[in-house]
């Protein structure tokens, strides 16, 4: 999907809450600056920033990917929220978003009313979920599955290196981070649970990015 895409659901549900710019970028500590930029397309998200944005906003993965909820009401990050989809999903057809840093989301077939998504993850070399490096958390739950490659997971006060057939499951408010330290993709299938919250979504706390723990 085009950043200008996920920028501009962005935009509609910031300005659909009456929200301004300036309060949305001083609540998740972030510039309005990129802010700015990420609602106008010319700048991609990071995962950290992606999901600060639309944890706080309540829009979840569909609205992202333009798909009408059935409810008027702001659902969760994951979970699928509108028309009912086809049981089977070809490759071609996954919707596909591109974040900063080479990181690739494609989604995968989703059901009506379920509690995940199920995705597939890409991180290119070097690629991160932070760009600034620092540990992220969110609210939710993930469980992953590594095809191959390699990838570093920063948990707590922990390093973990994933290859081909590792799995993980955590909960997203802890400190964590994903690198890309070889020299080949690193891919894996993503299930990501979310939480159902009030008229803003997440709290903005539980999208904040949280500096590196120190031992």
């Amino acid at each position: 999907m085009a950043t200008e895409s996920i920028g501009a659901h962005l935009r509609d549900a910031r300005t659909g809450r009456g929200l301004s710019l300036r309060s949305v970028a001083q609540a998740l500590g972030v510039s309005a600056s990129l802010l700015s930029q990420v609602e106008t397309g010319k700048t991609q998200p990071s995962v950290a920033t992606l999901y600060a944005i639309a944890s706080y906003l309540g829009v979840s993965l569909d609205e992202l990917l333009g798909i009408t909820p059935t409810s008027s009401q702001p659902g969760p990050m994951f979970g699928h929220t509108g028309e009912a989809l086809s049981d089977v999903q070809r490759a071609a057809d996954n919707p596909v978003i591109l974040l900063e840093n080479g990181v690739r989301w494609e989604r995968l077939a989703v059901g009506a009313g379920g509690p995940a998504d199920a995705l597939l993850v890409t991180y290119e070399p070097g690629a991160t979920s932070s760009g600034d490096g620092r540990l992220s958390r969110h609210s939710g739950y993930e469980y992953a599955y590594m095809l191959e490659g390699e990838l570093t997971l920063e948990l707590d006060f922990d390093t973990h290196v994933l290859g081909p057939g590792d799995s993980m499951q955590f909960e997203s408010m802890r400190p964590h981070l994903f690198t890309n330290h070889g020299s080949t993709d690193a891919r894996g299938i993503w299930f990501v649970l979310g939480r159902r919250s009030g008229p803003l979504g997440f709290d903005a706390a539980d999208a904040e990015a949280a500096p590196p723990p120190r031992h």
